[in-house]
């Protein structure tokens, strides 16, 4: 696929991939969101870690609605059906961590895109707003799913209703974010923190993100029964011999993913 709205690199097991439309704030449009998906799968292929960033001062102002069209005709269920959801389950589905850097604004779908992410990591400058009901939607891109789930019905409903900016640091107060780094420390920051996984063991980490995906439906011993398989799988493999070998003989532990 040739690449028009967004930047795609693999270097040395860590796959970036900024959205690349900072004139409208990285806005969403149907070629973006089909290279985003384009993407998200190689880098689940080729990659040890994916990291999703924002070209300029934003990380993804949601929907483009100057690429939405005639509103009189536009079908939105098909455009989330047919566009969102494959980008999404695409992300929710990659076997290797995904971190969303959000270095700016993140709003709308952007913000749910993040959200959809393993980690996100913010910049000082960084804020969320589910912006849908200033236009007369409903928050969209898994956004009802995700955000009550980590922050809880009432700061969701608040944030959904009101369409409030949410700063970074009250994202990290909610427990939104990972952590705030200062915008002049976030590049360095992230490409830090993008290294340490790429060279982590990265099939533990697959498993990681199975347990915890399915857990929030599961009760405890279908959860205990989950943790007991993964973990039996995590046992049989070469990263878990180097790791008990590397703390015995005192040495850090050379991963291979296998």
């Amino acid at each position: 696929m040739t690449l028009t709205s967004v930047i795609f690199d693999i270097t040395q097991g860590v796959a970036t991939l900024i959205l690349n439309r900072p004139t409208v704030m990285n806005a969403l449009n149907a070629a973006m969101r089909a290279e985003i998906t384009d993407c998200v799968r190689r880098a689940g292929q080729e990659a040890r870690v994916l990291v999703i960033t924002g070209a300029g001062r934003a990380f993804c102002s949601g929907q483009d609605l100057v690429d939405a069209g005639d509103l009189a005709t536009l079908d939105l269920t098909a455009v989330l059906r047919d566009e969102y959801v494959p980008m999404l389950q695409a992300i929710v589905n990659c076997p290797v961590p995904v971190i969303a850097a959000v270095n700016g604004a993140a709003a709308g779908a952007g913000a749910n895109l993040a959200l959809c992410c393993d980690v996100i990591l913010a910049s000082d400058a960084a804020h969320f707003t589910q912006a849908f009901t200033r236009i007369g939607l409903i928050p969209d891109a898994g956004g009802t799913w995700f955000l009550p789930r980590i922050v809880g019905l009432q700061r969701a409903m608040g944030a959904m209703l009101f369409a409030d900016r949410i700063s970074a640091e009250k994202a990290l107060a909610w427990g939104m974010v990972y952590d705030v780094t200062p915008e002049d420390r976030f590049d360095a920051h992230w490409r830090s923190r993008a290294a340490q996984l790429a060279a982590g063991p990265t099939a533990a980490y697959a498993r990681v993100k199975k347990a915890l995906r399915v857990s929030a439906g599961n009760d405890l011993q279908a959860q205990l029964a989950i943790e007991a398989r993964l973990q039996g799988d995590c046992g049989t493999s070469l990263d878990f011999r180097e790791g008990v070998a590397a703390f015995l003989e005192k040495r850090p532990a050379r991963f291979s993913g296998y």
